[in-house]
């Protein structure tokens, strides 16, 4: 945070938040991230989680990498190491909205939007679009879409007979190469 603010001439806003030296936990969790499964939000709420591999016979018609939540020039670098030299599945459409203008324009500097357009990607303009379902992207009756958004309720993508996953940027470049809900992990 105090890296982001600086670099937008912001430094001076940070306040730096921290437990006190002598804060007392009542528990503490040991967490192993190499050995946690990834895992996908299924339709139709956030909280209907499940692990990426229970999933793998979900086809998708459409893969969105994008929205304010997730489509940082972090999250953008991850699906793009993914699909470097690569192509999405012919029976999918994957679209890629950076989170801003200036993770665009950074995502261009990068390299990035050519391997997303060489993968066969559809790059929109930074702004809301397929999360809400006002344009480029709206699902048919339906259709599945893995999303990297943070809302998968009924209708959300502009049609309620629509399906939306909601999953990690990896777990969405994955699945846009196989067609189908994957575990990312297959490619790293």
């Amino acid at each position: 945070t105090k890296k982001f603010l600086e670099s937008i001439g912001r430094g001076s806003c940070y306040r730096e938040v921290k437990p006190d030296k002598d804060a007392v936990y009542e528990k503490v969790y040991d967490i192993k991230a190499s050995e946690i499964e990834p895992v996908v939000s299924a339709p139709h709420k956030v909280d209907n989680v499940k692990k990426a591999s229970e999933l793998s016979d979900v086809k998708v018609d459409q893969v969105f990498i994008g929205t304010c939540t997730n489509s940082r020039i972090e999250d953008l670098q991850i699906a793009a190491d993914m699909l470097k030299g690569k192509k999405i599945s012919p029976d999918t459409r994957l679209i890629v909205v950076p989170a801003s203008r200036a993770v665009f324009g950074e995502a261009l500097k990068l390299g990035l939007m050519d391997i997303f357009n060489d993968a066969g990607a559809s790059i929109n303009n930074p702004g809301c679009g397929p999360c809400v379902g006002v344009h480029q992207g709206a699902l048919a009756d339906g259709e599945v879409c893995l999303s990297t958004q943070n809302r998968n309720f009924r209708g959300r993508m502009g049609n309620p007979e629509g399906f939306i996953y909601l999953s990690s940027p990896a777990t969405a470049a994955a699945s846009a190469i196989t067609g189908k809900i994957t575990d990312p992990r297959e490619f790293l």
